[in-house]
C-alpha cells in the first residue's frame, strides 16, 4: 500500500508514522488490489484530526476523525476505525450482487413497510 503523510500544524514524528503504517496494512488483506492512502494529520485548539483518502480500483473512502485533547493516535484510531467499516460494507455489497441478490435497500425498505 502507499501511504503519503502530510502533517499540518503539527510536528512530525515516527512514532506516528509507523502507528499509521501499522494500522493501514492491515487493509491490504482486506483489499484485493493495491491502494492508495493519503493521510493529513492536523490540530485545531484542542483538536485533533485524522483524514484519509483511500483509492483503490473502483473503490474509494474518505473518512475523518477527531479526538479532544490533542490526543493523535485516537483520532487515528476512530478514522481506521470507520475506514474498515466502509469496506466491509463494500465488500457485502459486491457479494450480494455477484451471488445475483440483487435487491436494493428501497426495496427492503418497501417490504418491511408493507409488513407492518
Amino acid at each position: 500500500m502507499n501511504i503519503s503523510i502530510t502533517f499540518k500544524n503539527v510536528p512530525s514524528s515516527d512514532a506516528v508514522k509507523s502507528h499509521i503504517e501499522k494500522k493501514l496494512n492491515k487493509f491490504d488483506r482486506m483489499l484485493e488490489y493495491p491502494a492508495e492512502a493519503q493521510v493529513v494529520l492536523s490540530e485545531e485548539r484542542l483538536h485533533s484530526i485524522a483524514e484519509i483518502n483511500l483509492t483503490c480500483n473502483k473503490l474509494k473512502i474518505h473518512a475523518r476523525g477527531e479526538a479532544e485533547d490533542n490526543n493523535m493516535y485516537l483520532a487515528i484510531d476512530s478514522v481506521t476505525e470507520k475506514i474498515k467499516i466502509q469496506i466491509t460494507k463494500f465488500k457485502e455489497k459486491q457479494k450480494r450482487h455477484l451471488a445475483g441478490d440483487k435487491q436494493s435497500i428501497k426495496d427492503e425498505l418497501m417490504d418491511a413497510v408493507d409488513s407492518e
